[in-house]
């Protein structure tokens, strides 16, 4: 007994022992589900199989394998197959996933299953699983190559089991485009595809499927039903443009980025069938291999620096594209990509020679004497080989200017100013030649700036007279006397620089104030001189000769001759006439003298009144000094408005003085301007003509006054029936002449008490007030004032004129007050008829 029970104990032992191996081994390379795709009977290499989801079963694996040969197994879960395979009713193999990290494992099993048409019976009906009614993934192959019929899976319910169901389906590709796609047998819930699909065309299919009862009850819902559609890869990837153009300059950097190729492919996005490569074929000319392309963006990039556009200016590339991330199955297009080497100015321009020799009359202008040559690598026509030349050395006093030739590059040195044999036989000159663009930074390091040097031997001329300077001045007193002679103007041959056998004449002599010998060129005086001319300018009188020798050559030049001033100008008044306004506060002149001489011969002035026989001129008018050519005229007793002639005389610092007669105006104004006086020189005296104001206030007091006739007559038509008459006193309405220039305070007080205020005071205006004005500047103002006690309320001047309008805001008791029209005329018109022959003789006056 006790050996049987330790071989149990070891038996026991190393069945545990067993069964936790197995268990470990399970646990480190667990299945996942099993997977099913349907294959027709037989497969081409590197078909498309199917699609298995490689994330569901296990995430991080980073190693995938196929236990068959046969078959490939890529990233996405995508199923090639390697050889050409011809499957029997079942064949299977399994997807090795695993982590080279952590050492785990998982397998899916792979079944690969052969469909063909198939009847089911009623029998086989009754045995089928039982399943629920709900959505079940389902997907078919796009191309598929059939057979047709094509069985897609079944769709059951639960309620079969206990009613007799017939299945049914709607939607695209049933009953709408494309339709007649799909069908289901009504009887067993098989679903079953016609014909291939593009999946370019249609992605997916969303089906609509009922289970109803044959009497037309329905016992479940609307099943919806996805049929997607897997990809195949049956689009090659195309190239956006079938020629790309790229431009790139010569010896850039290397990495510098060309251009960036584009493709598209209709398969599936995010699946192997549209991951794309890129990659470069061919580089013509093929060496040195100069360009390299990124194989996931298509971007081009330098891989050298060895662009030289002197030595080739285009290259060719023939580029490839390919699908399944580019593996040797994959799809692929091709196109040819042109890079064409743009240019910098990487070449300097150089002198084909080091030295020229040229030669040019002397006194010869805008004339062509040289041509020089460059040579320039660079690309003609362009900024990098258009040559710009400068002229470094031996032109300084600027006879030379060189120029480029825009046909031909050449440089063109020209004489733009003449030359002189006598001051320089010969000129050298340097010259360089840059372009138009600046040097890059290569070409810089690379060579320096070429130069030449030009010889310009000038040739000698047989010159006219030379006009050197060509003006010339001599100075000479205003008060010479006539005959003066003074050296004039010399000329000399360029040659001898002598000046004899040279004639001299007049060209220009404005005034014709001076003679010029013919021989000699000396200037006689022949008129009186005056600095002060109305032609002369900054004292300076301007004459032109004309120079000439025995072969008749001229030259012409200008003979400035400096007036010097002396004192023969006293100071005068140019204004003849002034105005003294004599109301304002301080009336008063001012006068301002001006000499025509120098300034050391001008101010400061003398003012002074002249003093006439027979008159009181220093009693009456009194000068006042401002600054040194200004004075200030005041009236010394009460003059009468008028005109009044004084003379003053002006004398500079010297003592050269002259008289200037003055016309002075006495005027009532406050301006010059206000000033309507018109002189009288024989009398002395003044006639008074009405001013523009005056009349304006002539035209407001007639209007005034039609506006209160106006309103007395209005009022009167709606007095009582009874007619108003004037009270038996008279004496209590008074005339009241006021002589008052200005407002003030004068009170008239009339017999019955009453006291009136004239215009300008502030207390209440009376009610029986027909008129009132003021007197300002010599005018009369009459104010009428009836007694009574009507009086007018909150009636208060603001002002210096008080009319009936100015009350009309107040209380007024009108039947007191209001008259008819023929009374009021009764009484104003002979009183108005006196007063305006008082006032007719006041402004005759």
């Amino acid at each position: 007994m006790a050996p049987a029970r330790a071989t149990r104990s070891a038996s026991g032992a190393l069945r545990a022992q067993l069964l936790l191996t197995l268990a470990i081994l399970t646990f480190t390379c667990d299945a996942c589900k099993k997977v099913i795709l349907h294959v027709p009977s037989k497969l081409d290499a590197e078909k498309f199989v199917g699609r298995v989801n490689l994330k569901e079963c296990f995430q991080s694996a980073n190693l995938i394998h196929s236990s068959d040969p046969d078959f490939q197994i890529l990233e996405d879960g995508s199923v090639y197959t390697t050889n050409a395979v011809l499957s029997s009713e079942e064949r299977s193999f399994s997807i090795l996933l695993s982590n080279t990290e952590n050492q785990e494992e998982k397998k899916i099993l792979v079944l690969l299953q052969h469909q063909t048409k198939k009847r089911h019976s009623k029998e086989k009906v009754l045995r089928r699983a039982k399943r629920r009614w709900a959505p079940i993934p389902c997907s078919m192959q796009e191309n598929s190559l059939g057979p047709f019929p094509l069985f897609l899976q079944q769709i059951q319910s639960d309620t079969a089991q206990n009613y007799t169901i017939f299945y049914s389906i709607r939607g695209p590709g049933v009953d709408r485009e494309p339709k007649n796609l799909f069908y289901v047998e009504r009887d067993t819930g098989n679903l079953f595809c016609t014909r291939p699909v593009d999946r370019e065309e249609y992605e997916s299919f969303e089906l609509i499927a009922f289970a109803t009862t044959p009497d037309g009850y329905t016992p479940e819902l609307p099943l919806p039903l996805v049929i997607r559609i897997e990809d195949e890869n049956d689009n090659y990837p195309i190239f956006t443009e079938k020629t790309y153009v790229f431009t790139i300059s010569e010896n850039c950097r290397v990495g510098s980025t060309v251009g960036q190729v584009c493709a598209t492919d209709k398969d599936e996005p995010d699946t192997m069938h549209t991951r794309l490569k890129y990659s470069i074929i061919e580089q013509l000319p093929a060496y040195p291999t100069l360009f390299s392309m990124h194989p996931t963006t298509g971007v081009i990039t330098t891989s050298s620096s060895q662009l030289d556009r002197e030595l080739i200016d285009k290259y060719q590339l023939k580029i490839k594209v390919q699908d399944m991330d580019g593996q040797y199955f994959g799809l692929q297009t091709t196109s040819i990509c042109i890079i064409n080497i743009d240019d910098v100015n990487d070449n300097l321009p150089t002198f084909t020679r080091t030295s020229y020799v040229a030669s040019v009359e002397e006194n010869t202008v805008d004339v062509e004497i040289l041509r020089v040559t460059v040579e320039d690598k660079d690309l003609m026509n362009t900024a990098n080989w258009r040559a710009n030349y400068t002229i470094l050395k031996g032109n300084e006093n600027e006879n030379f200017k060189i120029v480029t030739d825009p046909k031909t590059n050449e440089g063109i040195l020209c004489v733009v100013k003449p030359l002189n044999y006598e001051e320089r036989q010969q000129v050298d000159l340097q010259i360089v030649v840059v372009n138009e663009a600046p040097y890059s930074k290569e070409a810089s390091l690379r060579s320096t700036m070429s130069t030449a040097t030009v010889t310009v031997n000038v040739k000698n001329q047989d010159e006219g007279p030379e006009c050197s300077p060509r003006v010339q001045t001599i100075e000479i007193k205003e008060n010479v006397p006539v005959g003066t002679e003074n050296k004039g103007y010399k000329a000399y041959d360029p040659e001898t620089r002598s000046s004899s056998g040279i004639r001299y004449r007049r060209l220009s002599d404005p005034k014709d104030w001076v003679r010029i010998n013919e021989n000699t060129g000396i200037v006689t005086i022949s008129k009186n001189l005056d600095r002060e001319a109305e032609m002369i300018r900054g004292g300076i009188y301007n004459i032109t000769i004309l120079a000439s020798d025995k072969d008749g050559r001229t030259c012409t030049g200008t003979l400035g001759i400096i007036l010097e001033d002396v004192n023969d100008n006293g100071p005068s008044i140019p204004k003849h006439t002034v105005v003294i306004c004599k109301t304002v506060l301080s009336p008063s002149a001012d006068i301002v003298a001006i000499d025509p001489d120098e300034p050391i011969n001008g101010p400061p002035f003398d003012f002074r009144l002249e003093n006439i026989p027979d008159s009181d001129i220093e009693r009456t008018w009194r000068l006042t000094k401002i600054n040194d050519t200004a004075a200030r005229l005041f009236y010394e007793k009460d003059l009468p408005f008028g005109t009044y002639r004084i003379s003053v005389r002006v004398a500079d610092r010297h003592g050269r003085s002259l008289i200037t007669p003055l016309n002075v105006l006495l005027c009532d104004c406050v301006t010059e301007n206000d000033c309507t006086l018109r002189t009288d020189a024989r009398t002395g005296g003044g006639d008074v003509r009405l001013g523009k104001w005056a009349i304006l206030a002539i035209l407001l007091g007639i209007a005034l006054l039609f506006c209160i006739l106006f309103t007395l007559v209005c009022g009167g038509t709606g007095a009582a029936k009874q007619p108003k008459v004037f009270p038996d006193d008279l004496a209590q309405q008074n005339l009241i002449v006021s002589n008052t220039e200005a407002p003030g305070d004068d009170k008239i007080c009339s017999t019955d008490g009453f006291t009136t205020h004239t215009v300008g005071s502030s207390a209440q205006g009376v009610c029986g007030t027909m008129g009132s004005g003021v007197k300002n500047g010599g005018q009369e103002s009459i104010e009428m004032v009836k007694g009574g006690h009507q009086t007018l309320e909150s009636c208060r001047g603001t002002g210096h004129h008080h009319t009936l309008d100015s009350c009309r805001g107040g209380h007024v008791e009108v039947d007191t007050c209001r008259y008819t029209y023929s009374e009021w005329h009764n009484f104003t018109q002979p009183r108005l008829g006196e007063e305006s022959i008082r006032g007719h003789t006041l402004i005759k006056n």
